[in-house]
């Protein structure tokens, strides 16, 4: 009897007692129950660890993994990739949930259709309290059969990238970098994904998302009015970036240019994508002057040591 689960719901968690039960609850109600869920605690200091293990004794689906050492965002996204054992993929964070039927409804999609790679829901957002709130009304045309006019969409087009917390096929996932450890990862990632299938949305309000005070979208400025703090952000998704000369912007520029040369399009198509990367420059001209402007500041504030003869020699 084959027990391996369909359906890998990925969920990383750091310091997440405040609505984590929220999410877990959310999934084991799934109406399609072939999954595993793991969890990937980040060396939780609050009571994190005692609320998995909880649920995990309660549910054999459930499979918790804890780290002794917080090794940043990234980190913890693609680990619950590399202990997936589902044909499928899913990640959630610990302070959103699903309807029922998310996971029944994308599954059907994924195996009706081999040619989508990420199927989502729209999505609402709700209060600290579960109250529902805004409901998210950005769609980008990702379904769309040119992969060059899916990946201008998710380059040019703002978004908040929920399509991440779609189910996406695992075989297909594997063969990116994953989320890198820069500041728009998650965005970089879709753009890998829209070269290899469309996306499909359902019609249908089956992601809630949660807005908080603690939440990394308004403690780096999504929320919080003006543009995103991509240094701060830069550290949160790799902490061993802290302090680090870091030029956010320009490393987004590369991402985008190496997605472009991976994408498997012919040498024109790829001059095509690389034209919407000239405008994508454009739009972020001063971003991207910033970074060079701050990188001379901090290299201006680091003492001076003269060389000593054994450095010269």
């Amino acid at each position: 009897m084959n027990n391996q689960p369909l359906v890998t719901v990925g969920l990383p968690v750091y310091n997440g007692e405040n609505y984590l039960e929220d999410a877990i609850k959310a999934t084991l109600a799934q109406t399609f129950t072939n999954f595993e869920l793991v969890i990937s605690d980040n060396a939780s200091t609050d009571n994190t660890q005692a609320i998995c293990e909880a649920y995990a004794a309660q549910d054999a689906r459930i499979r918790y993994h804890r780290s002794e050492e917080n090794k940043g965002a990234t980190w913890n996204f693609n680990r619950v990739v590399e202990l997936a054992s589902g044909k499928y993929f899913r990640w959630a964070a610990h302070d959103d949930v699903i309807a029922p039927t998310f996971l029944e409804k994308c599954v059907a999609v994924l195996e009706n259709d081999p040619s989508v790679s990420v199927c989502y829901s729209k999505v609402q957002f709700i209060d600290e309290h579960g109250a529902l709130s805004d409901t998210y009304d950005v769609k980008l045309d990702t379904d769309l059969p040119d992969p060059r006019r899916r990946f201008r969409q998710l380059l040019m087009e703002w978004h908040l990238c929920f399509e991440i917390f779609g189910l996406m096929r695992t075989e297909q996932l594997r063969q990116t970098p994953l989320m890198g450890d820069y500041s728009h990862g998650d965005g970089v990632l879709l753009e890998r994904m829209a070269f290899m299938g469309w996306f499909y949305e359902i019609p249908e309000i089956l992601f809630f998302s949660r807005r908080h005070s603690e939440q990394s979208m308004n403690v780096y400025g999504v929320f919080s009015g003006g543009e995103n703090d991509y240094h701060r952000y830069a550290e949160w998704f790799n902490p061993s970036m802290k302090g680090a000369i870091i030029l956010p912007t320009w490393r987004m520029l590369k991402e985008h240019f190496l997605v472009i040369r991976s994408s498997g399009l012919r040498f024109r198509e790829q001059v095509l994508c690389l034209l919407h990367l000239d405008r994508w420059i454009i739009r972020r001209r001063k971003p991207l002057f910033y970074d060079l402007v701050l990188a001379v500041k901090q290299l201006a504030q680091r003492p001076f040591s003269s060389p000593t003869k054994s450095s010269v020699s």
